[in-house]
């Protein structure tokens, strides 16, 4: 499936090209049929393939036929060194919504939810592991949708939720869990003192570091 998934990735095989038989495939792979069978079904279940009957297996258009299935795996896809196109879409996604969330949430977040807000970044501040910094991200930035008033933006994040722990945990991975402690807390203090423009700036601010500056989450 990685080698298969690369060769896609890279235009080795083309959107409509036909792959060869599973027989083949096994024996270009050295793996057994039940292995390559296994991998073309997660693959077309992530819109990278398609497969017709009695025609073949066919490469398809990953951005038509994909799902959130399909950012996890290309988030996943050769330890996390992504294409910089396929990170910035996600990081201009994460702006959207974060961005939504900060304008709606910010001018009238209530002192409980500030503290909500700052118990989350106790936990992030010394975290255990990877992991419990990534969760407490989360809470953090879902805790804000929730206090956008916007029924759909939590929903949204929620749905994203693999695909945002595979990006943080990509960042924590490079570059620790103390710049993810003091992005949030940095935001933090723009919510207390209800500057929603001074955190959406920051906001973008974050997203550019990781997209074109000192903490870049791809090669």
């Amino acid at each position: 499936m990685d080698q298969l998934l690369e060769m896609i990735l890279r235009g080795d095989l083309k959107i409509g090209d036909k792959l060869p038989s599973e027989r083949q495939l096994a024996e270009m792979t050295k793996v057994s049929r039940s292995v390559v069978n296994s991998g073309i079904v997660e693959l077309e279940e992530c819109g990278f393939l398609t497969v017709k009957p009695r025609s073949g297996t066919y490469v398809a258009d990953y951005r038509k036929a994909g799902n959130l299935d399909t950012l996890v795996l290309l988030l996943k896809y050769r330890g996390g060194r992504m294409r910089p196109k396929e990170v910035e879409s996600i990081l201009e996604v994460r702006y959207a919504l974060e961005g939504l969330a900060l304008r709606n949430a910010v001018p009238t977040i209530t002192d409980k939810t500030v503290e909500v807000l700052r118990q989350q970044l106790e936990i992030l501040k010394e975290p255990a592991d990877i992991p419990e910094a990534v969760e407490a991200a989360y809470n953090f930035q879902h805790e804000l949708a929730l206090a956008s008033g916007n029924t759909i933006v939590p929903l949204m994040f929620q749905s994203f939720r693999a695909t945002i722990y595979s990006m943080w945990e990509r960042f924590c991975t490079l570059y620790g869990t103390e710049p993810l402690y003091r992005n949030n807390y940095q935001m933090w203090l723009y919510v207390k003192d209800r500057d929603a423009e001074g955190a959406v700036k920051w906001l973008r601010h974050t997203v550019d570091e990781c997209m074109t500056g000192s903490m870049k989450l791809y090669y």
